[in-house]
């Protein structure tokens, strides 16, 4: 269980978090919905309501640096449960982004994946999965976790030697650089 520690409160951060997600955060009545419907409850260090609560108390330092924020996998489930329509996943995933801004990673491998999926999305216009898991695998040292799965998949053609071309991938890498330049 999480105190919450008043004296370091952060009067802004439920207001950036409001502004970024576009989510009025003030209705969040710690019903518990988002926790009970989430798939991944088991593996985080703080619940979805927790956290909603903590922005709501201005606990920056804490909700950036959990590694909930890491594990959820958008599914949207939280969202569809909350009954005052917050989009939680929202809310999850702009504090995502506000502790990566911020050089809060809690999960490291989590988000080596994110930065080498987006990068592959960014080189090729989609995943390109063989050289994504190439990546992935090279910049987290994890060699031998996945290495039987290779094989299997080659043989059902489940993974491609090259990147598919696709329509559009120049407009896909001008949407990182419009990003990048702060559009």
């Amino acid at each position: 269980m999480n105190i919450i520690d008043l004296t370091a409160a952060d009067c802004d951060f439920q207001a950036e978090v409001a502004s970024r997600s576009g989510q009025d955060l003030k209705t969040c009545y710690q019903c518990g919905n988002c926790t009970a419907g989430c798939p991944y409850t088991f593996a985080y260090d703080v619940p979805v309501s927790q956290i909603m609560r903590l922005i709501q108390a201005g606990q920056r330092e804490t909700v950036l640096n959990s590694k909930s924020l890491w594990l959820c996998a958008s599914c949207q489930s939280c969202t569809t449960r909350c009954p005052n329509s917050i989009d939680v996943a929202k809310v999850m995933d702009v504090c995502r982004h506000m502790a990566r801004e911020n050089g809060c990673v809690s999960e490291r491998t989590s988000k080596l994946f994110t930065d080498a999926f987006l990068q592959s999305v960014e080189k090729h216009g989609r995943a390109f999965e063989l050289g994504l898991m190439a990546t992935y695998t090279m910049k987290s040292g994890r060699f031998f976790d996945n290495i039987a799965l290779g094989p299997p998949a080659l043989l059902h053609n489940k993974l491609s030697l090259k990147p598919h071309s696709i329509q559009g991938k120049e407009q896909v890498a001008r949407i990182f650089e419009r990003f990048r330049k702060g559009e």
